[in-house]
């Protein structure tokens, strides 16, 4: 017999990050133990379909989900003619750590656990900030990232981080090897055999979701709130 969804309290938030407020989406499953902090991508926001649905896939197994917009509006637009902000991880990863300061004042997070799902250039601002936040973050989890961006963050990070890689992103597979033999915490590469970087291929998104949702899982839950 198949487990009842829960029911989940869907929230906007907004957030200070220093002189600026970010916007967010807020998911509280029901008896929810852990909450998974969203990094999107280049050019992304909090809106994209495929951090969505990896957030409800981790709604359903009982996972927070915070999807926060990183950039303001105005940044948002500078970003689209400039493409410069989003490759600005410094930036990304002090907003991370705003946001997950957050989660842990809030009412309704304070006592819950914190990981990091992040894409694309997003993935080397979560473990950024997963370095400068070593006692609250408790997993990381990078789907198509760039955790080579990371740069001298990366053997500070203490949380344990899987990368999800296409088999057919080459460039970026290669990256992420290389990044993978820097980090001194509990490690694992993963590999979709066929996926590109969106993992648009049939079934590609539904097993990073799954991969997340069991990294999350095994790290979190259980965890010191």
């Amino acid at each position: 017999m198949q487990a009842l969804k829960p029911k989940i309290k869907e929230h906007q938030v907004r957030v200070p990050a220093g002189a600026m407020t970010l916007e967010g989406n807020l998911n509280l499953p029901e008896s929810a133990q852990a909450v998974v902090l969203f990094a999107h991508g280049s050019g992304s926001s909090r809106f994209s379909p495929r951090n969505q649905r990896v957030a409800q896939m981790l709604n359903e197994a009982r996972l927070a989900t915070l999807l926060i917009d990183l950039l303001t509006p105005v940044e948002e637009a500078i970003d689209r003619h400039t493409a410069h902000l989003r490759f600005d991880i410094t930036l990304l990863a002090d907003r991370l750590v705003a946001a997950t300061d957050w989660l842990k004042q809030h009412p309704d997070t304070r006592g819950l656990s914190i990981g990091y799902f992040g894409a694309s250039t997003g993935a080397a601002a979560a473990l950024a900030a997963a370095a400068q936040r070593p006692g609250l973050v408790g997993a990381v989890v990078s789907r198509g990232g760039r955790p080579d961006l990371a740069g001298s963050a990366l053997p500070r990070v203490q949380a344990p981080t899987l990368l999800i890689v296409g088999g057919s992103d080459v460039e970026v597979l290669e990256l992420n090897k290389s990044a993978l033999a820097q980090l001194r915490c509990e490690k694992h590469l993963e590999v979709i055999p066929g996926a590109t970087h969106l993992f648009e291929e049939p079934g590609a998104l539904d097993e990073v979701a799954r991969l997340a949702r069991q990294w999350f899982r095994t790290n979190l839950f259980g965890a010191q709130g």
